[in-house]
């Protein structure tokens, strides 16, 4: 009894072609990943087709490279027959794994499922073996290498499922080509073989070593174009993935300076996807401002291996692009190419310059707020001050101050409604003048609008003359009225605002004021001294006009 000689050179070439396997269907698997229908269906069997045939190629070089003492042949029939057991077997695992709801029992059962179909492949193969040497088994090595096949599938299967990066693919690949190698030559050690008494044992036979390396070889190749299948449908499902997110691809040769650029790339640079794009052209349709530094930003980043990021604008249509890139590298370390994606960011920088211009807008406006804040507490500051000196009682200073308070807070608001950027006149008037019947008030003008400056002054004036029509003139009487009109003109000097307050209805003349109080002294602080306007106040029989003239900085509308 003796166990036969194995060839060392078929033993590496048969580790070789277990490993591209096992990377193989690892890596069609992870194609199964998103896809349905029969797409899902032929990377699964392509999967299968890849396990099955690394691993049945694997055992027939290694048995090319096993000499039992005799000459040796093989049955056709068994041997296609113990390669479709190994496709076989992995299609329906494989089938189990990709299953979304697979759990780890199931998981378990299809890698059993699988071992088993290895080793019978295994021994179908021996069993095709023909040669004059009597063969039998050692039952606890063929119990063995059912256990490794069973380990290996199952490890394999587990991987197929979580496996996501290059380095423990890797490492799968390495411990699954290793454990099916493994689980071969186990059983090969179970093997007992008895020379036939009729005849006698020859010299060893010289193994077939072209017939080895053509089945390693055609296997490799099928395997190797099964990767390439695989790595094209990556490209291209990463291409379709960039372009559905409006993504450009690039590629530039550095050696020839050919572009090569996708079709949503020449679409950013207003090309139809046919048209050939060169490298002098792109740099063409770049802004002229913008190409000495794109250039720089280019040579650096091949120089020093950096990556290249930058932005700038098209020469036509007011777009920009954001162009990224990375240099590859020959195996001298040499950068050959490069590579990366352009992005339109014409709206993200129209965005930009809207929240530029937005903070802006908003620290002018923090600052003219800051401004206003100060000098309505300052001229609160003063009421206060003027009134106490003033007041008959605690309770008339009270309601007085607080009536010029609220006058300030009802321009406030208006201002704010508007963004302080101005406010309109009829809005105050109708402000000032709202807890009166509507019948009594009659305003009459073009829109006019007011800068936070003369808002504020004018505001104030507004108060003044309501609370005292309120007290003692127009609207202190049941038949009384008030009529507000206005105008814009031009004169020398510019534009300018003329305003007609009119007390009417009252049932005498209306007296005027025997010396300037705190009221009047507001109004005429307010158009003369801040505005430097007039401001004039007329008596007639049945009540006052106050004539106001004020230049304008800045209206809105007329």
């Amino acid at each position: 009894m003796f166990h036969g000689h194995h060839d060392v050179v078929f033993l590496a070439l048969s580790l070789a072609v277990a490993m591209l396997g096992s990377w193989t269907a690892l890596d069609l698997f992870r194609r199964v990943e998103g896809k349905s229908g029969s797409e899902r269906g032929i990377w699964l069997g392509s999967a299968a087709c890849a396990m099955g045939l690394g691993i049945w190629s694997m055992h027939f070089v290694a048995m090319l490279g096993f000499d039992p003492g005799a000459p040796v042949s093989y049955d056709p029939a068994l041997t296609l027959l113990s390669l479709a057991v190994a496709i076989g077997a992995t299609a329906v695992a494989f089938l189990v794994a990709a299953s979304d709801r697979a759990g780890r029992l199931q998981i378990v059962a299809a890698g059993t499922l699988m071992g088993i179909g290895i080793c019978t492949m295994h021994y179908i193969g021996m069993a095709a073996l023909e040669t004059a040497v009597s063969m039998g088994y050692d039952l606890p090595l063929v119990a063995l290498s059912l256990v490794i096949a069973v380990a290996a599938a199952t490890a394999a299967l587990f991987v197929a499922r979580g496996e996501k990066g290059s380095a423990t693919r890797a490492v799968a690949t390495f411990v699954l080509g290793l454990s099916v190698v493994g689980m071969h030559y186990t059983a090969m050690a179970a093997l007992n073989l008895e020379p036939v008494a009729s005849h006698a044992m020859g010299a060893m036979v010289a193994p077939p070593y072209p017939l080895a390396f053509g089945v390693a070889g055609t296997t490799m190749l099928i395997l190797f174009l099964a990767l390439m299948a695989s790595l094209y449908d990556q490209r291209a499902n990463t291409l379709a993935a960039l372009e559905a997110g409006g993504v450009g691809y690039w590629e530039l040769d550095l050696r020839t300076w050919n572009l090569h650029l996708s079709r949503e790339g020449k679409a950013l640079f207003g090309l139809p996807a046919d048209e050939r794009l060169s490298y002098a052209d792109a740099l063409n349709r770049i802004a002229p401002d913008s190409r000495a530094e794109r250039e720089q930003a280019l040579r650096h980043s091949i120089a020093t291996g950096t990556d290249y990021d930058v932005e700038y604008p098209l020469l036509n249509g007011g777009r920009w692009v954001n162009a990224r890139g990375r240099a590859v590298v020959n195996g001298s370390g040499r950068p050959v190419r490069m590579v990366g994606v352009v992005i339109d960011i014409t709206e993200r920088r129209r965005a930009l310059e809207r929240i530029v211009v937005s903070e802006r807008q908003q620290r002018l406006l923090v600052d003219e707020l800051n401004h206003r804040v100060k000098n309505t507490l300052a001229t609160i500051q003063s009421l206060s001050r003027h009134m106490a000196s003033g007041a008959s009682s605690v309770e008339g200073f009270h309601r007085d101050l607080e009536g010029r308070i609220l006058a300030l807070s009802s321009t406030h608001n208006v201002l704010t409604r508007q963004g302080w950027e101005g406010a309109d006149l009829a809005e105050i008037l109708a402000g000032t003048l709202a807890s009166h019947p509507a019948e009594r008030i009659v305003l009459g003008g073009g829109s006019v609008t007011l800068d936070t400056r003369e808002a504020l002054a004018i505001g104030m004036v507004f108060h003044e003359m309501a609370t005292n029509a309120a007290r003692h003139g127009a609207l202190a009487d049941p038949q009384g009225r008030v009529e507000v009109s206005w105008r814009l003109e031009r004169g020398a000097e510019g534009e300018f605002l003329r305003l007609d307050w009119h007390e009417l209805g009252t049932a005498g003349e209306t007296p005027a004021p025997r010396g300037p109080g705190l009221g009047l002294r507001i109004i005429g602080r307010s158009i003369e001294g801040e505005l430097g306007g007039q401001a004039r106040m007329e008596s007639h029989p049945g009540g006052i006009r106050w004539r106001l003239q004020i230049p304008l900085r800045a209206r809105a509308t007329a």
